[in-house]
């Protein structure tokens, strides 16, 4: 997969990991994908929600040791 933007929102507590990954996705164009790392594990309905919410699409998220990835290809 091809990251376009990586984002890292470690230590972040809600709502911040969205608001970084909102403000970055601005700066992409449609088909690319943003890489978002996030400890927060409030962020996996987050972001599901947040997806639904912009029609963007969640192309991957993996859960490793506390560590929280997100895959977002923008529309």
């Amino acid at each position: 997969m091809n990251i376009d933007l990586k984002v890292d929102a470690r230590g972040l507590a809600c709502p911040m990991p969205i608001v970084r990954a909102k403000k970055a996705l601005d700066s992409l164009q449609p088909g690319q994908i943003m890489e978002v790392l996030s400890t927060d594990k409030g962020s996996i309905n987050d972001f599901q929600a947040w997806i639904k919410q912009t029609n963007n699409e969640l192309v991957e998220h993996k859960a490793e040791e506390g560590l929280f990835s997100f895959y977002v290809k923008k529309k």
